[in-house]
């Protein structure tokens, strides 16, 4: 039923739980499981991240989502087969591409679950992608 798993991660925290679920399908159906972190290219140069050169944050950014990658690969089961990618661009729209170019089966991503204002002012990635995505989306509550 699913041969290719898309398991988009900003490293926050409940990154394990969405593993566990993820590791869980993978071993289940013998399916790759395609690790995705996004570097973020919205604003970099507004709030904290303010007065550092373009390069310099984007060497940081990239090594903070290879680690987010490595350490996400480290929480599924050492016997599935598992792809790592880092993409930059707008979160959703790069998970929703990712998803379409790599034909997968499943996107399983974590969600905060908020409300009222914290929900229009920051939005939700997960809510975007399931609204837009193709594939089937499994959203886990963390936090």
């Amino acid at each position: 039923m699913y041969q290719d798993i898309l398991f988009p991660t900003d490293g926050s925290e409940g990154t394990d739980q969405l593993a566990a679920h993820v590791g869980s399908l993978a071993e289940q159906y013998d399916a790759t499981v395609h690790v995705v972190s996004v570097l973020d290219t919205r604003n970099r140069f507004e709030g904290p991240n303010m007065g550092l050169g373009e390069s310099v944050w984007s060497e940081t950014e990239r090594e903070r989502a290879e680690t987010v990658v490595e350490e996400a690969t480290a929480q599924l089961p050492a016997d599935i087969a598992v792809d790592r990618y880092v993409e930059s661009g707008v979160p959703h729209k790069v998970i929703l591409e990712h998803a379409d170019r790599a034909d997968v089966d499943l996107i399983v991503m974590g969600t905060h679950g908020r409300t009222g204002i914290d929900h229009y002012l920051l939005g939700s990635v997960a809510e975007k992608v399931v609204r837009h995505a193709t594939a089937p989306v499994l959203t886990v509550r963390i936090g």
